[in-house]
């Protein structure tokens, strides 16, 4: 199996540390070639230029793994095969075989712990329930990268479940993938529950990575760790081979280190599956000729962009956040956007609030009819079901920390039964809070996007199955980075990707942190229910 990294678990570390030093050493230069901080285009530049090869990319990211892991977790594990497919990558190129000139051709990328491969690497959204269990196939998302030549490197470490355990276990942490850590201050959160794969790309120990949204968790930890992460129109990319939370709010995207890496691999993993219901309609919003072709400098031009201060921008009066985004706001107008400021969403409070949206409704119930599925359609699986789960968790709660962090969401979704009135009249009230608070907003102001700090509205974005895009705008006193989110109508993604790009462009903000693994392990600060 796959080189695992349970907490405390130093002889592993040792293992994969003997495994990088019987290969040659890479170092971060590689005949003058600088891998921390590349983008897809510089190491594709690289390989062309025999610069460079994907074994010792994947040498490079295997070794900074090995250093910088034990510290921020941001790995579960590491593909045995890794090297393999660098070395049939490297040979493929050397022969221009088909394929060989795509964007993604040799480039590692992590996947979530969610996000099923039928390889040596298991699934198990950080959970030892889910531990040795086999997926029937590669996720969907998982078949085109391989089409594309991606190397799948190996799985990144999440919040276990996707934060759908329990209300008080802290972003970042699985029992599987110990606690994650926000590499620019060990002691600030992650965010999560992508925070793994936001983790590993902050802090180099990958090129690209994919998260998965229900609620937050590509906008949030992307925001946290200053990367960029795109949460695209919910079936724009597949979940088939996902463990899923809502069929209704699931998305996977690109979680990278710019807007530029993030678009390469949304073209990669866009698109009709047969095995998603979803692809279907939405991929009918894919331009022709892909994404890649709106990363233009000048992508605010000409742009309407809404900003909802109340509650999104309530930060106190002279703050390093208020003068952030002040000045981005200027940077905007000066880029050619048109800003409409001072909108309002109708009821914006209640869908803030999971209880009184109903989201928490919606949501359990359809966690409980979904995971059922996903788990009856393993090819064997300790469990089958929520309540195996349930039970694994009790008969193994040292292990799985329930006296800590309960399993109350679990008991909660287990507790319902299908969509019954209840669940109808929640779902009803969240169409109609997202038809009458962002749709109403966007079209009646005839906006492109809307502008938030962080992923403060995840809500608004995700009740709706609407796309959204973080870029890093700063980092407080403290250090702590912080996100610029435009948000859009199903669909636009091809106009968040210009107005992102064109702040990006604008700004260069994102500057890589100083991880010292030496560190101290400290205990972060607790945020929950973002999925």
């Amino acid at each position: 199996m796959a080189t695992n990294f349970p907490p405390g678990s130093s002889s592993l570390f040792s293992l994969l540390l003997m495994i990088v030093l019987s290969i040659s050493s890479s170092g971060t230069h590689v005949h003058a070639f600088s891998i921390e901080e590349a983008t897809i285009r510089d190491i594709q530049h690289a390989f062309k230029h025999n610069r460079l090869t994907s074994r010792k990319l994947v040498e490079f990211y295997i070794q900074e793994i090995s250093k910088l892991n034990p510290v921020l977790r941001g790995v579960i594990e590491v593909n045995p095969d890794a090297l393999y497919q660098a070395d049939l990558a490297d040979k493929e190129r050397r022969t221009r075989a088909r394929g060989s000139l795509s964007c993604l051709h040799g480039i590692p990328i992590l996947l979530k712990d969610s996000i099923a491969t039928k390889d040596k690497l298991n699934t198990t959204a950080g959970s030892f329930a889910l531990l040795g269990s086999v997926v029937p196939r590669d996720a969907g998302v998982v078949k085109k990268l391989r089409k594309a030549g991606a190397i799948i490197l190996g799985k990144a470490s999440m919040s276990e479940w996707a934060s759908f355990r329990s209300f008080t276990a802290p972003d970042g942490w699985s029992a599987r993938g110990g606690q994650g850590k926000n590499p620019y201050v060990l002691t600030a959160n992650p965010c999560g529950s992508s925070s793994g794969s936001a983790i590993s790309v902050a802090s180099n120990m990958v090129a690209v990575s994919l998260g998965t949204e229900t609620d937050g968790s590509i906008l949030c930890p992307a925001s946290a760790n200053s990367v960029v992460g795109i949460k695209p129109t919910v079936g724009l990319t597949s979940r088939a081979g996902v463990i899923p939370i809502s069929h209704r709010q699931d998305t996977i995207g690109p979680i990278c280190r710019t807007v530029s890496d993030a678009v390469y691999v949304l073209d990669a993993i866009a698109g009709l599956d047969y095995n998603d219901k979803a692809t279907r309609k939405a991929s009918r919003h894919i331009p022709y000729g892909g994404y890649k072709q709106f990363l233009k400098p000048h992508g605010l031009k000409g742009k309407r962009l809404g900003i909802v201060r109340n509650p999104f921008f309530d930060f106190p009066t002279g703050s390093a956040l208020t003068q952030a985004f002040e000045s981005h706001f200027n940077t905007l107008r000066e880029q050619g956007a048109v800003l409409v400021d001072n909108l309002e969403i109708a009821n914006v409070n209640v869908i803030l609030n999971y209880t009184t949206s109903g989201e928490d409704i919606a949501l359990f119930a359809e966690f409980k009819l979904s995971l059922n599925v996903y788990l009856k359609e393993l090819v064997s699986s300790p469990v089958r079901s929520l309540a195996d789960v349930i039970a694994f968790n009790q008969n193994f709660s040292n292990l799985e920390m329930i006296k800590a962090f309960p399993q109350d969401i679990f008991l909660a979704a287990e507790a319902t039964n299908g969509i019954g009135d209840i669940q109808k009249a929640a779902l009803e009230s969240l169409a109609n809070l997202s038809k009458n608070g962002f749709e109403k907003l966007m079209k009646e102001n005839k906006l492109d996007a809307m502008v938030t700090p962080n992923a403060d509205a995840a809500p608004v974005l995700a009740i709706g199955g609407f796309p959204g895009i973080s870029v890093p705008a700063g980092y407080d006193n403290e250090g702590v980075p912080f996100g610029i989110c435009f948000g859009g109508l199903k669909g636009t993604e091809s106009k968040l990707i210009e107005i992102a790009y064109g702040f990006e462009h604008a700004t260069k903000i994102r500057k890589p942190p100083s991880v010292n693994p030496g560190k101290s392990k400290q205990v972060l600060k607790e945020s929950h229910f973002l999925k």
